[in-house]
């Protein structure tokens, strides 16, 4: 079984909001999915959860991320670092 780490929709019609899933590749888009590793808000975008260390788990295990995952990891990496220069600039 492989599997991929992925973006599965649970929004309303014009007002998309995704889970970060871990999820056998062979499954729905919006299927059963092993494991919620986070959500994502791309209105405002931004991550409202986001658990890296269970992503690791996955990644350690061999799971694939897709090219979405991927940035959004990259834009969460950035974040805290951003965060932690505005506080030491106040």
């Amino acid at each position: 079984m492989a599997v991929k780490i992925r973006l599965s929709r649970i929004g309303k019609k014009g007002a998309p909001f995704y889970r970060i899933v871990a999820v056998d590749e062979r499954r729905k888009r919006d299927g059963i999915s092993l494991e919620v590793l986070g959500t994502y808000n791309p209105l405002k975008g931004e991550l409202v959860q986001f658990h890296q260390e269970r992503i690791d788990f996955w990644l350690g295990q061999g799971a694939i991320p897709t090219d979405a995952v991927k940035r959004l990891q990259k834009m969460h990496k950035v974040a805290p670092q951003v965060a932690a220069q505005e506080a030491s600039a106040v």
